[in-house]
């Protein structure tokens, strides 16, 4: 039997049966002595165990000096979660943790039945895990009891702070009994996070298993660089490169969520979508298809994925860059968790790379920068895995002799090998053709012999913006529905830029720009009369602006001439 230094006879068990052989860093930390019976701030990296470290840590508390759990009646410990999603995880967590106990549980979590909930607390339970704003509603309709309560956990706490719990957080706190023990666990402690802890804790012990954020060592980061309209088709390939066991999507709308759920659906992966939209049912089906293997692609918005902790997750994808630093190591933390290995990719247009590279600096993070796998990749990798295909290296079952040995007395080891291929990639969604979006495009901007009289067009996009060649000119291609090839000078400008076209495509391309816009909600794409090196021009259809009589009715008056016409103003004064 494992023997774990500190922690009570029933959890040691647990955690035996669960698998573990040793602890983590931040659950050893917890159960040092200076720790025990102390108020705790704790800072520890997503991934490293936090919800059994908070479990032993109050097993003091909840199991008492005798080391048995009384009658349930009002709870002895809360736990404060952010999130539905995550405060049904913790749940989960500590049931089997204090299964061997026989802890009785209530969850208190909006988007669930409250008369349910309402009627487990009445019943009694010796933990309750929920989140601030339901839990603050049971309260104060005097169906959660605090006055027996002996600790208090706030899990993610930087998390409630930044989704606005503050006077719930503060409700709660308030309403627990004064002589408690409260314990802090966050990924990070910022300046509200410490007030906080200030104001609610009493001489806090501070515990900090973050080396002064170092890059973890089991995430791999990439970042793929993309022309800005074929950031659907990197996704697609990205996905098709690594075959993850189970992969998950960051965005940052629910229509971004939509649109990439839809796209991937139709392409032949299995995706859930998670937003803030969907019930709490359907986000938990759509939970528990990717814990069941239904599924293996999770489209998802931050807010809906903060805290949740998918099984086998390999593969964490950037569809959208985050806002901060802070977002990008929480998102990329659903990865290359309890020592797995991960991949963390972030799909960058060109138009986001200094984004990109600021968002990697300041998580403190080394990415490895490329380009998305190009078709010709995956299909190499395809025949990889082909070739080192578990079903190959299987023995063949006694049942199955028979049938194999019938099989190649009628057909020919090439036909049976080729049949097993076509099988294989039968059920794999077929990789995008990538557009070409490296420097080597810069060359092949300059301007071409054979275009005579060429038409030139105008881009809302210049040097401010960070255009660049390589990125405008598969943009302009996607577009118009033409080929680099037809294209000849591009000019960038520091507020627009300017691209020729030979004169049998200008029309053509101008409707595909009516009916289908650039691709970009940003960028505009507008034909020039003249010389492209002067400035916009006004339209020849514009509306004249009041005063321009360029309309047939006389010639327009300078500012002298109008001011001059007049009638002359009277001194009124006597």
């Amino acid at each position: 039997m494992t023997n774990f230094e500190g922690v009570a006879p029933t959890l040691s068990t647990a955690l035996e049966k669960r698998g573990y052989t040793t602890l983590t860093p931040v659950q050893s930390a917890v159960l040092e002595a200076d720790a025990n019976g102390a108020d705790l701030l704790v800072s520890a990296q997503t991934g490293s165990g936090k919800t059994v470290a908070f479990g032993l840590a109050i097993a003091p508390e909840v199991l008492g000096d005798t080391g048995t759990l009384p009658h349930a009646g009002e709870p002895i410990a809360l736990v404060v979660a952010p999130t539905r999603e995550l405060a049904l995880q913790v749940n989960n967590e500590l049931q089997w943790l204090y299964g061997e106990a026989g802890a009785k549980f209530a969850t208190c979590v909006g988007g669930m039945d409250m008369r349910k909930e309402r009627r487990a607390l009445t019943a009694g339970a010796h933990i309750v895990v929920g989140t601030p704003g339901r839990l603050r509603d049971h309260i104060e309709r005097g169906y959660l009891d605090m006055s027996a309560l002996r600790t208090v956990v706030m899990d993610e706490a930087d998390e409630m702070l930044d989704l606005g719990f503050r006077e719930d957080l503060e409700f709660i706190l308030g309403a627990a009994p004064v002589e408690r023990r409260t314990l802090m666990f966050s990924a990070t402690v910022p300046k509200q996070i410490a007030a906080l802890a200030k104001t609610y804790q009493k001489d806090a012990v501070r515990i900090s298993t973050v080396t002064e954020r170092q890059q973890h060592t089991d995430i791999e980061y990439r970042a793929l660089q993309v022309a800005p309209n074929d950031r659907d088709n990197a996704i697609i390939n990205a996905l098709r490169f690594y075959e993850a066991q189970n992969a998950i999507i960051f965005c940052a709308t629910r229509e971004m969520v939509k649109h990439l759920s839809a796209r991937l659906g139709n392409r032949g992966f299995a995706v859930v979508a998670l937003s803030g939209e969907l019930t709490q049912n359907e986000r938990n089906q759509a939970l528990q298809s990717m814990r069941n293997g239904r599924a293996r692609v999770c489209v998802a918005t931050d807010v809906a994925a903060r805290g949740i902790d998918l099984p086998n997750l390999d593969l964490v994808i950037h569809a959208d860059l985050p806002n901060n630093s802070e977002t990008l190591l929480h998102r990329s933390g659903r990865t290359g968790r309890a020592g797995r290995k991960g991949v963390c990719t972030l799909i960058v247009p060109h138009t986001r790379r200094r984004a990109a590279m600021r968002l990697l600096s300041g998580a403190k993070v080394k990415a490895e920068w490329g380009a998305a796998p190009a078709a010709s990749e995956i299909i190499e990798k395809d025949r990889e895995r082909i070739l080192n295909s578990a079903e190959l290296a299987e023995e063949i079952a006694e049942d199955d002799q028979a049938l194999a040995t019938a099989l190649l007395e009628k057909y020919s080891a090439d036909v049976i090998a080729a049949a097993f291929v076509r099988s294989v990639k039968s059920k794999l969604p077929a990789p995008e053709e990538l557009l070409q979006s490296t420097p080597d495009m810069e060359r092949e901007r300059r301007p071409r012999s054979n275009i005579e009289n060429g038409v030139w067009f105008r881009l809302n996009v210049g040097r401010k913006h960070n255009a660049e060649p390589r990125w405008l000119l598969p943009m302009i291609c996607r577009a118009g529905h033409i080929t680099k090839r037809d294209i000849g000078s591009i000019r960038i400008f520091d507020a627009d830029s300017r691209f020729e076209l030979a004169p049998h495509l200008a029309d053509k391309f101008m409707e595909t720009i009516k009916v289908n816009g650039t691709g970009e909600q940003s960028i505009t794409i507008t034909r020039i009369e003249g010389n492209p090196e002067r400035g916009n021009r006004r339209p020849p259809n514009k509306r004249p602006r009041h005063g321009d009589r360029r309309d047939g009715g006389g010639p327009r008056r300078s500012n002298r001439e109008r001011r001059d016409s007049r009638p002359p103003r009277h001194n009124t004064s006597d």
